[in-house]
């Protein structure tokens, strides 16, 4: 079974290799780059969230989702309107909505940073600030009840902007399970990534 790990809108898909690298059986394993499955379109949430879905669609088989911040996000999104492709979710500090203002700092933050800060993040300096304008009215409070696979949701202890988040999903998604990651932030990938890898083994076995 496909299983694909989708990074978060600071990183690539290289930001998963140390976390596959303790993995031994790593050939089902697909780490798309989330600019590169746009093909050139817009980077509004829309667009990314279609080309994502049909990315997904092609694999013929189910597959197991894995995201990190906005990949969760893609995740969440798609676990809800493809219910039967999903086999396993797993969401890493994951807003099930996003928090508008923070959002917007944010969005004025990226418009004061120089445009080489963005080579290291998913997407230019450009595409990130409408993103995240458009990603400003996301919301699946209603909707993520009607997730029915087995879901592991995972927040580091010290990830305070998303740990409320994550309790949320646990509540209301009814074949989910919480994991809180010791002396971690957010980005779990990348400060834990052996401990991350171990989860998700253990997850996927179940």
């Amino acid at each position: 079974m496909k299983k694909i790990l989708i990074h978060g809108l600071g990183h690539k898909a290289a930001s998963w290799e140390k976390v596959i690298s303790y993995m031994n059986n790593d050939k089902d394993i697909l780490c798309p780059n989330l600019s590169t499955i746009l093909n050139g379109k817009e980077a509004s949430y829309d667009n990314l969230y279609s080309s994502f879905a049909e990315y997904c669609n092609k694999i013929e088989e189910k597959i197991d989702l894995c995201g990190l911040s906005l990949g969760g996000i893609l995740a969440l999104n798609y676990a809800i309107d493809y219910p039967d492709k999903i086999d396993k979710l797993i969401l890493i500090g994951t807003p099930y909505k996003v928090p508008k203002v923070m959002f917007s700092i944010q969005n004025v933050i990226f418009k004061f940073l120089p445009k080489k800060i963005f080579e290291t993040m998913a997407f230019n300096k450009k595409d990130t600030f409408i993103l995240g304008s458009t990603m400003k009215k996301l919301d699946f409070s209603n909707k993520v009840q009607n997730i029915k696979c087995l879901t592991l949701v995972v927040c580091g202890e010290n990830d305070s902007a998303n740990i409320k988040s994550a309790h949320y999903l646990v509540e209301n998604i009814k074949n989910a399970k919480l994991e809180i990651m010791k002396n971690t932030g957010h980005i779990i990938n990348e400060e834990n990534p052996k401990e991350l890898s171990k989860l998700l083994i253990e997850f996927w076995k179940d």
